[in-house]
């Protein structure tokens, strides 16, 4: 009972989002599909990474389509509370903690998402893993934060498995070496840190890559980053300046090709790149599409920045509406009945999948999807300017983790946890924008920006008499009542 009063905000917070989870699992029955399922249950075709297959088939070898939804809600609990002990441990006060896992918590859009058989519930929780152990600092109390060598093979490991779930969990090995870099210490112990996260990270990406190459001949993790760049630069391109070859020339978008944004421009029947790759260019289109993105972002970068630039402040407005071009935004909200999507989950698809997976008829608790609908649509998520803050707070605490050393041990620690965070959500989310906008694609901010933003108001409000506040001094003995003892 001590324990939980002293963490009764996070208890409650736990308690509000198991709540919503409950009522998703038995609101949308045996689980939601979107258009990327199929590709998971049976073949992507090389379209994406499908690292996610194997806790897939592993949760469906001993349950049912509703059985995965239920592991992944337990994973956004699970986050929330990893969250919440990784800040503890690094100093911030307890209220401040809770305050940062109640996003990915009470966020309808994240609890949406972990109804759906797709593996972001998983990118993200490997996330949060690979910064909770990376922070596991074996010297508290100095001034050299670094972590020890094996934490940083453990980290660099689940990093890597990042990027076969989702490929854009590549660009995780900038922000952790960052990270291990500004932690300091002697330049040869650093160097060796680097390296050896370097490598671990690297383990598990070319084994998939290995693995690839022996079942389908492709060394690769997926097969797809030519035609994503392709949305992002059609979109963005005025073809009437644009200097191309004839043979490219069918590659610029009409006016109505242009209204389907980029991610119509990927994967619509009606995008001018459908015909390069089923007509008589097929064997080269490829290389055709790459040379059309190269044309546009060389001779038009101003209109290719700006194009990605309104789509990095989207998620800052202050409601959550759809842009024209985007993908729909009600993909990832609840609906008042069983939501089927054309083309890869309409009934045909859906009801064979979940006949052969397991979980019954698709049925629909209409009193709970009412809630949870309403709810989503009343304001239940995360707010744009909340995010902006903890953009700002981010950057400002990842500047005085540059300044380290001029400030208390307490404030160093607190500063590298933001970096940390800040920088592993920054990466993913600017990248993912980088070939389109989609609010799924957002959600890692939930479990990065506001523990950074908590970790920087910590550093920034620390006492400067005593280096640590109240609160914090408080933690320490709290920490070691639930065994959380540096």
């Amino acid at each position: 009972m001590r324990v939980l009063r002293r963490h009764w905000l996070i208890a409650v917070l736990l308690t509000a989002g198991l709540a919503l989870r409950l009522l998703a699992q038995f609101g949308y029955r045996p689980a939601l599909f979107y258009i990327d399922t199929i590709r998971y249950l049976y073949n992507s075709g090389g379209n994406d990474p499908v690292g996610y297959r194997l806790p897939l088939r592993a949760i469906l070898a001993v349950g049912d389509l509703a059985a995965v939804a239920a592991v992944q809600h337990v994973l956004g609990l699970a986050m929330a509370v990893a969250i919440y002990l990784t800040l503890l441990r690094r100093g911030t006060p307890r209220w401040l903690a809770a305050l940062a896992a109640a996003p990915v918590l009470l966020d309808a859009y994240q609890i949406q998402i972990e109804q759906m058989i797709l593996p972001d519930v998983w990118f993200q929780a490997l996330i949060v893993a690979g910064v909770a152990v990376l922070l596991l600092s074996q010297r508290q109390a100095a001034r050299n934060l670094h972590p020890a060598l094996r934490i940083v093979v453990i980290a660099g490991l689940i990093f890597g498995v990042c990027a076969t779930f989702r490929q854009v969990g590549e660009i995780l090995v900038l922000p952790a070496l960052l990270y291990l870099i500004v932690a300091g210490g002697d330049w040869r112990a650093v160097l060796a840190r680097s390296a050896a996260f370097t490598a671990a990270f690297a383990v598990p990406v070319l084994g998939y890559m290995t693995g690839s190459y022996f079942l389908t001949g492709h060394f690769y993790l997926s097969h797809s980053g030519v035609t994503t760049a392709y949305g992002r630069m059609a979109w963005a391109a005025d073809c009437r300046g644009l200097r191309l070859p004839a043979v490219q020339r069918a590659l610029c978008p009409t006016p109505d090709q242009r209204a389907l944004g980029p991610d119509g421009l990927e994967h619509s029947p009606l995008s001018p790149i459908k015909p390069y790759y089923t007509g008589p260019l097929s064997h080269q289109a490829s290389q055709l599409v790459a040379s059309f993105n190269a044309a546009v972002l060389r001779q038009q970068p101003g209109r290719v920045a700006v194009s990605y630039l309104r789509d990095v402040v989207k998620p800052f407005a202050l409601t959550r509406t759809g842009s024209p071009g985007d993908p729909p935004i009600s993909r990832w909200q609840f609906q008042a009945d069983y939501p089927f999507l054309r083309p890869h989950a309409t009934p045909s698809v859906v009801l064979p999948a979940i006949a052969q997976y397991g979980g019954g008829r698709p049925r629909v608790w209409h009193a709970a999807a009412g809630f949870l609908r309403g709810y989503q649509l009343g304001g239940g998520y995360t707010p744009g300017p909340l995010l902006a803050f903890c953009v700002l707070a981010g950057l400002a605490g990842s500047v005085l983790a540059g300044l380290r050393r001029r400030v208390s041990v307490e404030r160093g620690r607190l500063a590298l946890a933001c970096l940390l965070f800040f920088g592993c959500g920054a990466a993913v989310v600017a990248l993912s924008d980088l070939f389109e906008f989609s609010w799924r694609y957002q959600l890692p901010a939930l479990v990065t920006l506001p523990p950074a933003a908590a970790a920087a108001v910590a550093a920034l409000t620390v006492t400067r008499a005593t280096g640590q506040s109240d609160d914090t001094r408080r933690l320490a003995q709290a920490g070691e009542e639930v065994g959380l003892r540096d």
